[in-house]
């Protein structure tokens, strides 16, 4: 379990983070989210022991993470952009890696050649993108790690590549119980892996809860009411457009609950779906216009 508690972080002044608090359980996928500057690459710095943080706690499985080596040995850490010795390939990171984390699975290296299919001993440096990250994957992968934590991993990464490496990533969740923690901006992508989802909004958590949790506690309803009838009180409406007499309302609450309320309306028309996690993300961080502003900015 990786637990933060009330930490905070400033870098000159500024408070990269405030306070922040999330759990991620053992064996969860857990996807971290949040626009450009929320803090999410900092706390993951912090999980991964590289930086200190100035107030609280950063724990796994109740051990504090900075200056441990012992606990640092059981994370595996994918950065957005990864780095290994300038002239070093594959294999020469392999020996590497053997003498640093003492689980290393060399049998499993040799057995995860036939994924990656990567010449071992070029330079890492002289690939490209996306097979600097299929190294780092494959290396990561054979840490036999307890906690996984990836930041924006597979940008880079054909479709084909993708599902290949989160089936590893899920088959060890489920064998072997691994914690996985990714950020990543992909909220599609999350939504097909991840368990549980925090949203992170000025390096403070806006809500965390399971997929499940989330999805079930707010609907998208399509609603066309006769001529005057006003929506029933009670309501905790999000956000509201207005097309025609179609009405298309974003509901925070049990959607059982919110479809027997509109019923009594005598709609016309009325039809609900769930959210998408992307439509989740914009919505709990303002309202639907919040995409169009942040591309403004």
């Amino acid at each position: 379990m990786i637990e933060v508690k009330n930490v905070t972080k400033r870098f000159d002044g500024f408070a990269a983070l405030r306070d922040l608090t999330m759990t991620v359980p053992t064996g969860a996928v857990y996807g971290l989210v949040g626009p450009n500057g929320s803090g999410k690459s900092t706390i993951i710095r912090h999980i991964t022991g590289i930086f200190r943080q100035d107030a609280g706690e950063v724990l796994v499985d109740g051990q504090p993470v900075y200056e441990n080596p012992a606990v640092k040995a059981r994370i595996a850490y994918i950065p957005d952009d990864v780095f290994y010795f300038p002239q070093a390939g594959v294999r020469d990171m392999m020996q590497y890696y053997k003498g640093i984390y003492p689980r290393f699975d060399a049998g499993r290296y040799e057995k995860l050649k036939e994924v990656f299919q990567l010449d071992e001993r070029q330079p890492i440096r002289r690939m490209s993108k996306g097979m600097q990250k299929q190294a780092a994957f494959w290396l990561a992968m054979c840490q036999m790690a307890d906690v996984v934590v990836l930041d924006e991993p597979v940008d880079g990464l054909d479709p084909v590549m993708r599902r290949q490496i989160w089936g590893l990533l899920m088959a060890d969740a489920a064998e072997r119980g691994l914690t996985v923690l990714v950020s990543s901006h992909n909220l599609r992508e999350l939504e097909d892996v991840c368990d549980h989802v925090g949203i992170l909004d000025h390096g403070h958590l806006l809500l965390e809860r399971s997929l499940s949790e989330l999805q079930e506690n707010i609907t998208k309803v399509q609603i066309a009411l006769p001529d005057g009838r006003p929506l029933p009180e009670g309501l905790k409406l999000v956000h509201e457009t207005v097309t025609g007499r179609l009405r298309t309302l974003i509901v925070r609450g049990d959607p059982d609950e919110t479809l027997q309320k509109l019923q009594e309306c005598e709609p016309l028309f009325l039809d609900a779906v769930p959210l998408s996690l992307e439509e989740i993300f914009i919505y709990e961080l303002g309202g639907a216009d919040y995409a169009v502003k942040d591309i403004l900015l």
